[in-house]
Order: structure tokens, then C-alpha cells, then sequence
């Protein structure tokens, strides 16, 4: 019997259906959604345990979230996050009782842990996080670049629940000399040529006490899409690092050169992490933190309001770990600014709310917001472009037509 049958989520067909290719529910689509850019239709699905979401690939599966969904607070429903594999085969089964952890290499004493052993021999942690892929809002980028046309939606705050890592590299006991920590999942590649996917963090990284080995997820066992039944939880930084269906955790005493790391998510490697659209950079580094953003979740673009009565403009904010410090907004596009109102702080890794009441005349009007995080980093006015399309974090801007 499935992990699925046993927690009542999903039955087997349910599970084959989400993990497997997808076979024949892309032919099922009804509905679509077109995305604001050129060549951006796409089909709307709902795979088991999720609700309705925008389909780009299903094999690997890549699921966005409407846009519409961070509008109903900041905290995302496991139904409505984002999905992002880059391998195309997912377990088909997993036993929660025979699952096991394992955490080797440099180490004094290897260990071999049970999805029980993690909730009843380590104390548990929370945090509550953004997890965003790194190319997110890619099909906005201009000159367009290769990879997946996203649109706003590859991103999603969670609570997550677990062990902290530095817990369980202590429980093994690093060897002098250790440099770097790597981490695989049970989902692997079509065929033997093709790299796994393995990240590495740094060993004073992964022993910060902030990267987590969760199991839960907003109170709720991790759904299967999104990494049931361990994932690396990595606060601050992008989703690459955020391995689905951990398994392996291997203590090293080299620098690991792995595909994952040496060749893909890379960026340049300079203060703006860009380059002159067309060119390449001279050296790059992996991806690593994110960088500050924010978007208007109350209106759309083109959205009609009432001209001399109050709007209220609601939105979200975050950073790579410096938290929020000011949300300004502007409604002449750009030449004045308000400072917004900030929400409930659920911590540095967390989305924040902003709120701003403004009265418009008749007319149309460009609203703009623009984020400064507590480190004093504030998005770009400009966009910045490099070959990945990663990182893209300018002020947003949609106009609304008052009446």
C-alpha cells in the first residue's frame, strides 16, 4: 500500500496520475488561462491534491500558481504551491514506514534515520518561508530567453516543520576537513546518461541552524508534489536548493562539481548579477540568495475602480533573509511615492502584507511598488537581464482604469 493510501490523500490511480508522466490529463484540459506575455496560453489542471493550476510541462510536472491565490493571505495553501521537477521520474510509491533517511561520507557515525526517529529523537523547528523557483516570471523577460515561460506565480510561503539540519550532521559527527554538504531525492533521471539531480551547500551553511529537513507543511504532512516525505527547507534562498523527496544527505571533504552545481544555476558574477542583453558574462557562481520583491495582489492590470473614493491596494513583499523594511507605492507612474503600510511580520523569510489606501481621479493611472529590505537592498527600477532569466525582481507596475 502507497504513503497515499495510508494518509487517505491520494489513492494509487491518484498517485501514478501525479507522479508519473501525466498521461492523458493534458488531453483532458477544458479550460485555459493566457499568460501577459507573446506564446504564453496555457492549460489549467488539477492534479491530485491540488486545485486548479496553470500546467507548463508534465513531464517533469511544473505547476504555477494563479496569481489570484496570493491575494487570499500570506500564507499558501499546499493545494495552490507551485510545482518544479526537473527529473522526469518520481517515486511511484513510498512507504512511510520503511522510508528511510541516510547521512554518510565524511562523518564519525553514518546514520540510517526513520521518518519516526526524525518526529521522536530530534526537537523540532518552524519556520516560515518563501520557496521560489529561480526563474520565476522568466516569460516577462525581454529579449526573451530560453527555459520555462513562467509568469508571477512559481513562488509560495509556508510554514515548515522539522529537524534542523546542523542537528543531524552533529548526531553523525563531522570529520575534520569537511567542506560541503549534498543532497538527493528519490526522483531521479529517464536514463543513465542524464545527471541526477544533487545541490551542495557550503559546510557553514548547512549548519546554520536555519536549513531544515521538513516534514510538514503548514500543519499537514508534506503533499507528494511538493516533496512528501522529507524535503530541504533552504530560508532565504532559491527553490534549486529546496531537494523533493531527501534521501540522502552526504558529508564531503572536497568541493562537489556536480551538473546541478558546476554547470546549471549559474549567474554572473558581478554586483548586478547581468549582463548587456545578448552578451554572456565573463566568469559565473551558483544562485544562491534571493533578491527583494513585491507585487500588488488586490488589482489587476486593467481592472476598473471608482474615480475620488477610496481604493485599497493590498500586496506582498519579501526578501532573501533581511526581511521588509518599507513598501512604497506609486499611482502617476513613478513620479511620486507613498509609503505603505506593513502586515503582521511572520519573520526575515517570510511574505509580508502591504496595504495603501489612495483616491484616483478619472482617468488611467500606472500603479508602481517598488520593496527595500532591512538590509537596505531595494528592487531595480530597470530590469536586468542575463541569459538564465533568473533573479528578476524590478518594480512591478499594472495600470487600473478609474471611473
Amino acid at each position: 500500500m502507497t504513503a497515499f493510501d495510508r494518509r487517505s490523500l491520494l489513492s494509487a490511480a491518484g498517485l501514478a496520475a501525479a507522479a508519473a508522466p501525466l498521461r492523458g490529463l493534458a488531453q483532458s484540459v477544458h479550460r485555459t488561462v493566457q499568460m501577459p506575455f507573446a506564446n504564453g496560453t496555457r492549460p489549467l489542471i488539477q492534479l491530485p491534491g491540488k486545485r486548479e493550476m496553470i500546467l507548463l510541462t508534465s513531464r517533469p510536472p511544473q505547476l504555477e500558481t494563479p496569481f489570484a491565490v496570493f491575494n487570499e493571505g500570506v500564507i499558501t495553501p499546499n493545494d495552490a504551491f507551485f510545482v518544479r521537477y526537473h527529473l522526469s521520474e518520481l517515486p511511484l510509491e513510498i512507504d512511510p514506514a520503511g522510508f528511510r533517511l541516510t547521512i554518510g561520507g565524511h562523518v564519525e557515525r553514518p546514520l540510517t534515520l526513520s521518518l519516526a526517529s526524525l518526529k521522536r529523537d530530534f526537537a523540532a523547528s518552524e519556520v516560515v518561508a518563501v520557496n521560489q523557483c529561480s526563474g520565476n516570471s522568466r516569460g516577462f523577460v525581454d529579449p526573451r530567453v530560453a527555459g520555462g515561460q513562467l509568469g508571477n506565480g512559481a513562488m509560495g510561503n509556508a510554514r515548515w516543520r522539522g529537524v534542523p539540519l546542523r542537528a543531524l550532521l552533529d548526531r553523525a559527527g563531522l570529520r575534520a576537513g569537511a567542506v560541503e554538504v549534498t543532497f538527493n531525492g528519490l526522483d531521479g533521471p529517464p536514463l543513465d546518461a542524464m545527471p541526477d539531480f544533487v545541490k551542495a551547500l557550503g559546510i557553514d551553511h548547512a549548519r546554520d541552524g536555519e536549513v531544515l529537513v521538513a516534514y510538514a507543511m503548514n500543519g499537514a504532512d508534506l503533499p507528494f508534489l511538493n516533496g512528501y516525505p522529507l524535503r530541504l527547507v533552504v530560508p532565504g534562498h532559491y527553490g534549486t536548493y529546496w531537494v523533493k523527496h531527501l534521501n540522502e544527505i552526504m558529508v564531503r571533504d572536497t568541493p562537489f562539481d556536480g551538473y546541478w552545481m558546476k554547470t546549471a544555476y549559474r549567474i554572473p558574477d558581478n554586483d548586478c548579477t547581468c549582463v548587456v542583453p545578448g552578451q554572456k558574462p565573463d566568469k559565473t557562481r551558483p544562485i544562491g540568495r534571493m533578491n527583494v520583491r513585491s507585487f500588488v495582489t488586490s488589482h489587476t492590470d486593467g481592472q476598473r475602480v471608482a474615480a475620488g473614493a477610496t481604493t485599497e491596494l493590498r500586496g506582498i513583499a519579501f526578501s532573501g533573509g533581511a526581511g521588509i523594511a518599507r513598501v512604497l507605492v506609486s499611482s502617476d507612474g513613478g513620479q511620486g511615492w507613498s509609503e505603505a503600510r506593513l502586515g503582521e511580520d511572520l519573520g526575515r523569510f517570510s511574505f509580508r502584507e502591504w496595504r495603501l489606501g489612495i483616491t484616483l481621479p478619472a482617468g488611467r493611472h500606472r500603479l508602481m511598488v517598488r520593496a527595500f529590505a532591512g538590509d537596505g537592498e531595494a528592487q531595480p527600477l530597470e530590469p536586468r537581464w542575463q541569459p538564465s532569466g533568473y533573479m528578476r525582481n524590478v518594480v512591478e507596475s499594472l495600470t487600473v482604469e478609474a471611473a
